[in-house]
């Protein structure tokens, strides 16, 4: 999922000033904000098993995305260290990436759910319907999962004041990078 306004976290990116698009929150306590989401795709395989067409999820991917028009900062605070901190909140969300897809994967594994549908076309076309419903229903827990961590994050390093913790967390993220 690439476009202009969506940026796919990267081991070689970081984030700019310039990818914060949106018009600053005034009402806002921070200074800057980045709009972070998870994207997936997946494979569904299908088997008869006593005359009957169950499926299977398969193959789950995650990607982990930032949204320019969604996110924000008041140039008048921007600084290395904010977005430095910003770029902490990205690279936050790609850390755990791992954790939710074996979490997913595990919660599907080896399942087979029933197919519906007339004929072999609507029964592919509703497995992927409801497949898509199940994982996005299980990538919603992990999206509050992940702004409880933002919030932590921000608490720890006082939205990235506090230079000592900030730093403890940059020597975290860096291993996202090698």
């Amino acid at each position: 999922m690439e476009d202009n306004d969506v940026i796919t976290w990267s081991k070689n990116y970081f984030l700019k000033w310039s990818d914060f698009t949106a018009d600053p929150n005034h009402s806002a306590f921070e200074d800057s904000s980045s709009n972070i989401k998870y994207h997936h795709t997946w494979t569904v395989r299908s088997e008869m098993t006593n005359g009957k067409i169950f499926y299977l999820i398969d193959r789950i991917n995650i990607s982990t995305l930032f949204f320019r028009h969604l996110s924000w900062v008041r140039k008048q605070n921007s600084s290395d260290n904010l977005l430095n901190h910003e770029q902490g909140h990205f690279d936050l969300a790609e850390s755990i990436k791992t954790e939710i897809i074996l979490s997913i994967e595990n919660k599907f594994r080896d399942k087979t759910f029933p197919t519906r549908g007339q004929n072999e076309e609507q029964r592919k076309q509703f497995a992927r319907e409801d497949s898509g419903i199940m994982i996005s229903a299980e990538l919603e827990k992990w999206q509050i999962f992940l702004t409880e961590k933002r919030h932590q994050y921000d608490m720890d390093t006082e939205y990235g004041q506090n230079l000592e913790k900030q730093l403890e967390y940059d020597e975290i993220f860096k291993k996202l990078r090698n």
